[in-house]
């Protein structure tokens, strides 16, 4: 567990450092999640910060239950009340922070950070790599854990398998590529994997798309 923190504090901040760097315009791009721009992304990774007990059941509640959209609308709040300096600045002050959603394990902030390092970097063009210890247990989790994912009913049929790194799963067609586009395409996020995938079964999940 020591080891999983010490790795998601390295991304929390070097993110943080990366996020500096960003203009105004790329801030209010569309990162690859589909309902949130860059900021929004951002300001998503600290709100875990913001979630006492009361508040969580309050949001509950006015999201009806739903979860997805009581963190939508915590995350549009947060976006909402913030500037982009302010974000950055909550972001740095997850660092040291140990606090997850209930019933998550510690693998799970790993799996958060960087995936949504990626989502916030590939639609602008620019390089964020994956450590490949810690993106393979990001990986694996993804793969296994079910919701929020699916993977394995997702991609049911490709067998998928890093080039950079030794881990494979699924049976069927291949798909093939580096650790940061397998760990994107099992987290759903289809587009921003695709341009680095090869293999007999890019073509179906091209078609799995479009249908």
């Amino acid at each position: 567990m020591t080891g999983y923190w010490r790795e998601v504090d390295h991304e929390r901040a070097t993110l943080a450092d990366q996020l500096t760097e960003l203009s105004e315009e790329e801030w209010n791009r569309q990162s690859l999640c589909d309902k949130w721009l860059v900021r929004d992304v951002v300001a998503h990774l600290s709100i875990l910060k913001l979630m006492s007990v009361g508040r969580s059941v309050a949001e509950a509640v006015r999201a009806r239950g739903d979860f997805d959209r009581m963190i939508v609308n915590i995350t549009a709040d947060v976006a909402g009340r913030h500037t982009n300096a302010r974000l950055v600045t909550e972001l740095r002050s997850m660092i040291g922070s140990r606090k997850r959603a209930p019933g998550t394990k510690p693998t799970e902030p790993l799996l958060d950070i960087l995936v949504h390092g990626q989502d916030i970097m590939v639609p602008l063009g620019r390089e964020r790599a994956i450590p490949a210890a810690a993106g393979l247990v990001a990986l694996e989790r993804v793969w296994t854990i079910g919701f929020p994912f699916h993977a394995k009913k997702k991609l049911r049929g490709l067998r998928l398998k890093t080039t950079d790194a030794d881990w494979s799963g699924g049976d069927g067609e291949l798909v093939e590529g580096p650790l940061r586009a397998i760990l994107l395409l099992a987290a759903g996020r289809v587009e921003g994997a695709l341009p680095d995938l090869s293999g007999d079964g890019v073509e179906a999940l091209k078609a799995r798309m479009t249908s």
